[in-house]
């Protein structure tokens, strides 16, 4: 069985996401590596890159909720909503004070309308949106909706915001600020971003992409169920796992209601061999099947 599973790297600010994978993929391959969740160059902090039959496990990372330590310029604005586009600072700004720089951080928790950055990857008619910014395209990206369970200023020295955010999958921290700011009647960039967790994968955990070789990139792995920690479980036997791996359903296990979601399907020793869910009435079939 070929090396697979995760890694919970720091990205190093100034390095894209995409180099980090290239970095693993030059150890890995002829492994498909991937990661789950871009961060910007100017961020650093928790990448988790997934390897080999652990990439079928992206998009439950990429599900977890994340943590952010963020921190912006209050009274400037650029059309990255970062200071990696063209600064500007406005004429005579507000200064607000710290009581309402944190009612306006509570005002934006829970489950919010937000406006993707113009400078982001989202596809408008077939094409990034970043590309069309580029070009000077005038264009409107739909508000969605994301969560934001946690906004807490932890440090103000205007024009020096801090913020602790945790939020959900899909939330733009730079438009975090950006709204942020537009509540306080003034505008705001991004100087800095550090992801500290993604779900249960936290930053003191995590290593560097240069740390990696040949020789040793295999044992910082962490095992496929490592992706799906907090996903309900259940044990299977050799010949079930044998069904569900040459797609056929399973008997669910008795107490087992219609309004369960995804189930992780384990081996004895633990392992993950696929994500179940229901297929018709008292059955369980695979969603993903995961070598072991």
């Amino acid at each position: 069985m070929p090396p697979h599973g995760l890694l919970n790297l720091e990205k190093p600010c100034g390095m894209t996401s995409r180099r980090v994978v290239d970095l693993v993929q030059r150890l890995a391959r002829p492994a498909k590596v991937g990661h789950a969740g871009t961060l910007d160059p100017l961020a650093s902090g928790v990448l988790i890159v997934c390897v080999g039959a652990a990439t079928r496990l992206i998009e439950y990372v990429q599900r977890a909720s994340k943590r952010y330590a963020a921190t912006f310029l209050l009274g400037r604005q650029s059309p990255t909503e970062d200071i990696d586009g063209e600064v500007t600072e406005l004429v005579d700004p507000p200064v607000p004070s710290l009581d309402e720089v944190q009612q306006a951080a509570g005002g934006l928790t829970g489950a919010i309308q937000q406006r993707p950055p113009a400078f982001s990857a989202l596809k408008v008619a077939g094409q990034r949106a970043y590309h069309l910014a580029r070009q000077g395209r005038h264009f409107e990206l739909e508000p969605r909706t994301v969560t934001i369970y946690r906004l807490a200023v932890v440090g103000y020295d205007y024009p020096e915001l801090k913020l602790d955010i945790e939020c959900g999958a899909g939330t733009y921290i730079r438009s975090l600020g950006r709204d942020l700011a537009l509540s306080l009647g003034t505008a705001a960039v991004m100087s800095a971003l550090v992801r500290t967790a993604i779900g249960e994968f936290r930053l003191d955990d995590a290593f560097g992409p240069h740390e990696l070789t040949k020789a040793n990139w295999t044992t910082h792995l962490l095992p496929p169920i490592a992706a799906v920690g907090s996903m309900p479980r259940v044990e299977l036997l050799a010949g079930q796992i044998r069904q569900i791996h040459s797609g056929q359903a399973i008997p669910a296990p008795p107490g087992m209601t219609p309004s369960d979601g995804e189930i992780a399907g384990v081996d004895r020793a633990g392992r993950l061999v696929a994500i179940l869910a229901r297929r018709g009435s008292g059955q369980l079939g695979p969603v993903r099947n995961i070598p072991s």
